[in-house]
């Protein structure tokens, strides 16, 4: 439906249409509750606010400890994120946008207007709503002592960013990777190829740290670990996973995050070179199997 809107509509016509369908889903699937409760992650020198919005997405709040200085990931619900900062006493200074799609970048603009300083909106796409820095791979940015450093994964958009961040105050590094790789999953390749996700899961984000926690866009981990295990059935530390996320989405937590090495144990789309995953897809090489593992995907439904 999307992609035949793009093509016979203007760009302004299709994100009012988007933005109608998102927000009409939620509330018809949650009227005004959270799909999640918000999380709250402390590291030694910074914080993460995890924050649910619409019917499945999430919104990142990064503090530095020190300074206070904060950025926000993808403020699709510009209300809540004011009242995150504002409860935590955060001085917000950045939007870090990880792609133009109206779930992510539709609140950038009226989060401008009613933020009470001049914001800094960071993206890949000049498609991306408010948007004052393009930014490309490798570029690098701070937030007070918080080192970020852009990551471009193009493939669901062909502008998509990915923010690494680390600190000199500790050895845990974090990943916001909107929809490029979600807990057991990936994103679907609206804009691009297998070969880009391909690059972009197993060379960019596979060679991040092992340890690095992983924050994505949407709560897709039950489906996409069930997925899983239609591809692997064998594979036990996707069960236990897939049970861990019962659990939490049973009590109405979020799942993230993740790790990088969690996701080379869980994920079949970070998992083409293994054996088991090429046997299920019936291909060899790794980009095939991607391309061939989005493609059943995008079609599968789970068991009931």
């Amino acid at each position: 439906m999307f992609k035949l809107a793009h093509n016979i509509l203007p760009a302004s016509a299709v994100q009012g249409l988007t933005a109608v369908y998102f927000k009409t889903n939620a509330w018809c699937q949650l009227g005004s509750r959270p799909h999640s409760s918000q999380g709250r992650i402390a590291y030694k020198a910074m914080k993460i606010l995890v924050l649910p919005a619409l019917s499945d997405n999430y919104m990142y709040l990064l503090m530095d400890e020190s300074s206070k200085n904060a950025a926000i990931v993808d403020p699709v619900d510009p209300k809540t994120v004011l009242e995150a900062v504002k409860e935590v006493g955060a001085n917000l200074t950045t939007v870090l946008t990880t792609h133009h799609h109206w779930d992510h970048a539709g609140g950038n603009e009226d989060l401008v207007k009613t933020c009470s300083q001049p914001l800094q909106v960071l993206g890949g796409d000049d498609r991306i709503g408010a948007l004052t820095q393009k930014v490309s791979h490798g570029d690098t940015l701070k937030v007070g002592n918080i080192d970020v450093k852009c990551l471009f994964t193009p493939c669901h958009t062909q502008g998509h960013i990915c923010y690494y961040v680390t600190s000199p105050d500790t050895d845990q590094p974090a990943v916001f990777t909107g929809d490029t790789l979600f807990l057991g999953g990936c994103g679907k390749f609206f804009e691009g190829k297998p070969e880009e996700m391909h690059r972009a899961l197993i060379d960019v984000l596979g060679s991040l740290p092992d340890n690095t926690h992983v924050y994505c866009g949407h709560e897709y981990a039950k489906n996409n670990l069930s997925f899983g295990l239609h591809v692997e059935p064998n594979n036990p530390t996707i069960q236990a996973k897939f049970n861990w996320v019962l659990e939490q989405r049973a009590q109405g937590r979020p799942s993230v995050p993740s790790t990088i090495k969690e996701e080379k144990e869980i994920n079949p789309f970070m998992r083409v070179n293994e054996e088991p995953v090429k046997q299920h897809t019936g291909c060899t090489d790794p980009i095939m199997v991607m391309g061939s593992l989005r493609r059943e995907k995008d079609s599968w439904k789970p068991p009931k």
